[in-house]
């Protein structure tokens, strides 16, 4: 008999963790798996059309739109495109380090107390590295 692994279990269509099943057990696993990568699948692809549109803008083009206004557009919206950019590869980072913790048996534990964040943060914040009371405590203290 093969042992099924989160990333290859097939969970229910509506499949939601529950608090009654054992923390972090294999559905759940295979839940913030499959969430994570969807995350992550979506953010490449936009990052993707987001390089295009950089690589797509050429210097020149900033000579030749015409008046000083549509120039500030056009480089403003050049601006917005490298800051989607630089976003996006701060959230895949999270998500890779996400799926890292998953892979070592640390996700959905405090990576400061080692307690259980508990799903119903995890749901709000998949990416979440700390309990509630530890990120206030954190935020409090910057």
């Amino acid at each position: 008999m093969v042992k099924q692994n989160y990333k290859t279990l097939e969970l229910p269509a509506k499949y939601v963790p529950k608090k009654s099943e054992p923390y972090m057990c294999l559905e759940q696993q295979a839940y913030f798996y499959q969430l994570l990568m969807a995350q992550k699948q979506d953010l490449t692809n936009g990052k993707n059309d987001v390089l295009n549109a950089v690589r797509n803008t050429d210097s020149n083009d900033f000579a030749s739109v015409g008046d000083d206004a549509d120039n500030a557009s056009q480089e403003q919206a050049l601006t917005m495109n490298l800051r989607m950019s630089e976003r996006d590869n701060n959230m895949l980072k999270k998500i890779d380090a996400a799926l890292d913790r998953l892979e070592n048996g640390k996700f959905g534990f405090s990576v400061i107390s080692g307690e259980e964040i508990g799903i119903m943060r995890l749901m709000a914040r998949p990416l979440a590295t700390m309990t509630v009371e530890e990120q206030e405590e954190y935020e409090a203290n910057k």
